[in-house]
Formats: C-alpha cells, structure tokens, sequence
C-alpha cells in the first residue's frame, strides 16, 4: 500500500474510531494546532521509526514489536511534551526488617491480579497529562478489592480537580496525591458520580456521610537492584504502581521490552498487576493507561532485572482500605509508585459535533477499515523486521 494511502486509511479509521465509539467526548488534540501536512510528516517518520526499532537486537531474541498506533501522527517530542514530562523524587532504599518479613514468600512462575479480578478495565487518559492520578487511583481500587471490598471504578476525575500541590491535568506527583488521600482522609467516590473529563475541573466536595473509599497511611521505597522484593511485595500486599521511562512505549504493539527503553529517566507513572517468568525472558505486566488498543489490550510487558524501563525506583504506599465509615480494614497494604508529569497545559477545546457514517453501515465499514490498517501495520512491520 502506497505511503499516501496508508496516511489517509489511518487517519481515517482514527477519527471514526472517535467519533462512532467515544461520541462527543472524544479528544484527539495535541498542546498546539497542527496542519495536516505536519501530522503526514510525523506519521512517515514513524513508519522509519518503526523499521529502525523492529530491526534492532535480531540475534538476542528480542520479541518486542513497535508499529502503527494512535499515537504515529505526533513527532516525538511533541508526544513526550502531551504524556511525559515528571519531577522525579528520591526515596529510602527498601528497608531490612520489611525484607525479612517476606523472605518466607516463594515466587511462582507467573502471577497476575487480574487473574483474582481485583484489577479494574484500562481507561483513557487521552489528552490529559493524569497518569500520576490514574496509577494512584487504580491502585487504591485492587487494594480494596483485595481487603473484600467490591471492586469498582473510583473517580480519577476527582483527584485530578481535588489534590492539592499538583496540576490537574497539566502533570502531578503521586506522592502528591498520596499524601492529599491520607492527610485528608478524603472519600474516593465512585467514577459513575465523579467522571472523566479529560480536562481540569474545579473540586467538587461530598457530604462526610458520602459512600466512598478511603485509605489509611504510605511510605517511600527504592527498589533498586530488588527486584525479587519487589515481585514479593507485589505477590503479597497488591498492585504496584511504578514510574517508567515511556519514551520508546508510543510505538509500542506488543511483546516484551528489554531494549528500547534507558534507566535513566522517568517519565510517566503506571500500575504492575503481576510478572511471567515462564518463558525465556521474565516479565512484569505493566498496565497502562492510554486505552484498551493501545499495546497488549491496554498493557505492556516490560523484561524483569536490569532496571529495564526505570521500572525499579520507586515509592510505596502502606494503606488501610475503609468504605465510608462503616467498616475499616486493618491490614496494611502496599504498592508502588513515583512522580509523573505532563505539561498538556492547555485544555482540550470543545468538542465538536460527531460525523455519522450513513446509517448501518457505521460499523462494519469501521471494521474493515480497521482490519485494512491492521493488514498495512503487519506489512510494514515484517518489513521493518526482516
């Protein structure tokens, strides 16, 4: 398929995928306007991009693929200034008396908690630089869960327009966000009464008899060079959330990444749910928060050891879960986590009004598009990687 004509199929399957499956809530806006022949000039050097990634390390048995996703309109820098941009903190090595507490646990060859349904479906950051919010809040939702509470989607919208000493949706710290959740003891409401809006809000307060959920207590941890007390502290307090270098992840389509990314920079904050170590290159299973069809289903593997990614420093939150007043669980609970910063500093505009394709014929010819581009991505990438 000629350059041009794989340009205009994406672009097109794109917006339909906005405007057929997101409606009029659907945002696809960079920090800045941009012509058309930019975004074609970004999307032609992704395509070289993603030769250049797919041909690296052939004889090391790299497995990681990087292609066309919704992220090949934007040139590089204009990605990392929308989604990754952090103020990274330093943290207190893992402490002695907590590795010996765990040092009974056994690692099985593989692990998830998605697999115990503890673990909510990926949602879409879109244009927001939120992920320090998503990660927190996705973390507090499997840590109630885990303690027997029902699993629900909290409101993401909420930290971003509430805590304090952060930026909405023009980047945060999630030690921030931690610190707002237990100082102020705040109700985590539910994101069906608080939703997404892709864009910074003013804080709406509730009553204290509000039905929420709340967390109790954190604590700061670097876990450099421990990745097994990692795995360990995953297997047994909960979902870790973690900060990563993301810079090569907009390419990413799947398989694990061992090469693409350095060790030293961090960027952009996500929650692990479990590791594989049952085939020849260990894993974490990182989920993400940039939508479902991004990576695998929304997730990325990221190879376990050699502080692959920045995925090992990091913070931990040692939390009590309690819904509203009633009933408050004493175990403490851990996860992980680090700063993320996007400078996404100018709102989303309005959206505008949804183009319909003519009556019936909505999905399926949203389908075959899809299923043409898909086709055009695997030509691409098998030339990248032969």
């Amino acid at each position: 398929m000629e350059l041009q004509a794989l340009w205009r199929l994406w672009l097109l399957c794109c917006c339909c995928c906005c405007c057929i499956c997101c409606g009029s809530s659907a945002t696809f806006t960079s920090n800045r306007p941009r012509s058309g022949d930019r975004q074609a000039a970004a999307f032609r050097e992704s395509l070289n991009r993603h030769r250049y990634l797919n041909s690296l390390f052939p004889s090391e048995n790299s497995t990681a693929v990087y292609g066309i996703n919704q992220f090949s309109y934007l040139f590089p820098e204009e990605f990392k200034a929308i989604y990754l941009r952090s103020k990274p903190s330093r943290f207190p090595r893992y402490p002695a008396e907590v590795q010996t507490s765990l040092s009974n646990v056994s690692l099985p060859l593989r692990f998830d908690w998605r697999d115990r349904h503890v673990v909510t479906q990926v949602r879409n950051q879109q244009a927001c630089g939120g992920c320090w919010a998503f990660s927190v809040v996705g973390a507090v939702e499997s840590v109630c869960a885990i303690k027997g509470e029902p699993l629900e989607d909290l409101s993401v919208q909420q930290v971003i327009d509430c805590s304090y000493n952060n930026y909405g949706c023009s980047g945060g710290s999630t030690l921030n966000a931690l610190n707002w959740l237990n100082k102020t003891q705040v109700k985590l409401v539910r994101d069906s009464e608080y939703p997404f809006k892709a864009q910074s809000g003013l804080c709406h307060y509730f009553s204290d008899s509000h039905s929420g959920f709340s967390i109790k207590g954190f604590s700061a941890y670097d876990f450099s060079d421990q990745e097994d007390q990692m795995a360990k502290a995953l297997l047994t307090f909960g979902p870790l959330v973690v900060v990563v270098d993301a810079v090569s992840w907009q390419d990413y389509l799947g398989g694990v990444i061992q090469h693409h990314c350095s060790s030293g920079e961090a960027n952009h904050a996500v929650l692990i749910t479990g590791f594989d170590r049952t085939g020849s290159t260990p894993y974490w299973i990182v989920r993400n928060s940039w939508g479902s069809s991004w990576g695998v289903d929304g997730y990325a593997h990221v190879k376990m050891g050699g502080n692959i990614c920045v995925v090992v420093p990091g913070s931990g939150l040692m939390a009590g879960c309690f819904q509203s007043s009633a009933r408050r669980v004493q175990e403490p609970i851990q996860t992980f986590t680090q700063n993320c910063l996007s400078n996404d500093s100018v709102s989303p505009p309005p959206p505008s009004p949804s183009p319909q394709l003519p009556g019936v014929l909505q999905i399926p010819f949203l389908l075959y598009l899809c299923d043409m581009l898909g086709r055009s991505r695997d030509h691409y990438k098998n030339a990248g990687s032969s």
